[in-house]
């Protein structure tokens, strides 16, 4: 979908890697690595995002580390963009029709990472939940967003980050 706007692989993949969580940053040498890219390609791409405003620099010790500008004014469109792109809003959607009472759903793995690997990881949280729609859903949701997806079950969840809770029905 987005792929077909915007023309640039290494721009794709560090909108996806900002803008699937706030909370991912990354510096210019960790970036090249993470995504098997030269550094200028990345460097490139990273300063035409940072003075379009969309990114923001934060000194950490002796490196400079990107994150996205969460206050520019498209900060929530682009999220929004990003998570339809990648098949998230979709999947949120099938998962809280009919499966139970759905508590949580977590996601986990290289797209918490902000990482558009093709595999989504998510923890459904919650009770008495409907493995066998849960099964089915899985086959469902794979060719509606054209990823691999993979549901894990469970009461609680006690994961290590990085994690992004893509819904939740409790209480602050």
């Amino acid at each position: 979908m987005l792929d077909s706007i915007i023309k640039s692989k290494t721009r794709l993949r560090l909108l996806i890697k900002f803008f699937i969580s706030q909370a991912n940053r990354g510096y210019l040498n960790g970036l090249a690595t993470e995504m098997n890219e030269s550094t200028n390609s990345i460097r490139k791409e990273l300063n035409n995002l940072y003075d379009a405003g969309y990114l923001v620099k934060v000194k950490n010790e002796n490196k400079i580390e990107y994150q996205a500008n969460s206050k520019h004014p498209m900060f929530d469109i682009i999220t929004k963009v990003i998570h339809k792109h990648l098949g998230i809003e979709d999947m949120i959607e099938a998962v809280l029709e009919r499966m139970g009472n759905v508590k949580k759903i977590i996601l986990v793995g290289d797209y918490a990472k902000g990482i558009d690997s093709g595999k989504i990881e998510a923890f459904l949280i919650g009770d008495n939940l409907d493995m066998e729609y849960i099964t089915n859903l899985e086959k469902k949701v794979e060719k509606l967003i054209k990823r691999k997806i993979s549901f894990y079950l469970a009461n609680k969840f006690f994961g290590k980050k990085p994690y992004i809770i893509l819904f939740s029905d409790e209480k602050k």
